[in-house]
C-alpha cells in the first residue's frame, strides 16, 4: 500500500513568528526591547535570513513589533495568548517572498514570449499604461493601479488565456494578502518600475526580430510549408 503524502501544515516562517510571539508573551522581550537581528534568527532556527525577515514581518502586521531600518526590530505590545480569526488569516498567507519569487520566474518568461506574440496594439497599449504611470507619479495621483494593468496587458500579449489566467491570479492573490501589501511597503516606491520593464521587453523584442528568419517571396517564413 502506497504511503498517504502529508502536506505540511505551516510554513517555517509561521512556525518561528509563532515561536518569537510565544517569547514575547512569555516576557522574554518586554514591550521597547529589541529583538535579535535577523541574522542571528535565522542561525538560531537553522534557516535563510529571507525566512527569518518574513516571521518579522508577520509579527509586524499582528502589530506585535515594528521593524525600525537601520535601527532593529522593537516590540510595541504584549499580544494575547489565543490568536482572533485576523491573526489566524495572517498565519494562513503565503509568504512574500514566495510571491516575489513566483513573479520574477513568471514574469521573466512572460516577457520574453510577448516580445515574440505582442501585436502592434498590444505594443501601444503598454505605452499608454507607461505613459500614464509617469502623470500619474508626476501628480502622486494613487487611484489606480497602472502596475497591474501593465502586466495583465503584458500577459494578455503572449496570446496565451492560460498565462493570462496565470497573472491574473498571481494579482488576486497580492491584492487579498496582508502580508504582501506590508512587504511592499518595505521595498522600492513605485517610480520607474515599468519604465524598467518596458525597456527590457524592447531589448527581447529586437533581438527576436534580428533573429527572426526572413520572408519569403510567396509572403510566408522560411522555415513555413508552402500552401499546396
Amino acid at each position: 500500500m502506497d504511503k498517504a503524502v502529508i502536506l505540511p501544515e505551516k510554513k517555517q516562517y509561521q512556525e518561528i513568528g509563532e515561536d518569537l510571539r510565544a517569547q514575547i508573551i512569555q516576557g522574554h522581550y518586554p514591550v521597547g526591547s529589541r529583538l535579535p537581528p535577523e541574522r542571528n534568527i535565522a542561525e538560531t532556527y537553522g534557516v535563510s535570513r529571507t525566512i527569518g525577515r518574513e516571521a518579522l514581518l508577520m509579527l509586524e502586521l499582528q502589530g506585535t513589533v515594528d521593524i525600525r531600518q537601520g535601527s532593529g526590530v522593537y516590540v510595541m505590545r504584549i499580544p494575547e495568548e489565543h490568536e482572533n480569526e485576523e491573526e489566524r488569516f495572517l498565519n494562513s498567507d503565503v509568504g512574500p517572498f514566495e510571491i516575489l519569487q513566483a513573479r520574477q520566474l513568471l514574469e521573466s518568461n512572460i516577457a520574453a514570449f510577448a516580445a515574440k506574440m505582442a501585436t502592434r496594439a498590444d505594443i501601444d497599449n503598454l505605452r499608454r499604461i507607461i505613459e500614464q504611470e509617469q502623470r500619474a507619479i508626476a501628480a502622486d495621483d494613487r487611484s489606480q493601479d497602472n502596475n497591474k494593468m501593465f502586466h495583465l496587458v503584458l500577459a494578455g500579449a503572449t496570446q496565451n488565456q492560460m498565462l493570462l489566467a496565470t497573472v491574473e491570479s498571481v494579482w488576486h492573490h497580492m491584492d487579498s494578502s496582508p502580508l504582501w501589501q506590508q512587504f511592499n511597503g518595505h521595498i522600492a516606491p513605485r517610480a520607474c518600475k515599468l519604465p524598467r520593464m518596458a525597456a527590457e521587453m524592447a531589448r527581447r523584442q529586437a533581438n527576436h526580430s534580428r533573429c527572426a528568419p526572413p520572408p519569403r517571396r510567396d509572403g510566408g517564413v522560411a522555415g513555413d510549408v508552402p500552401a499546396s
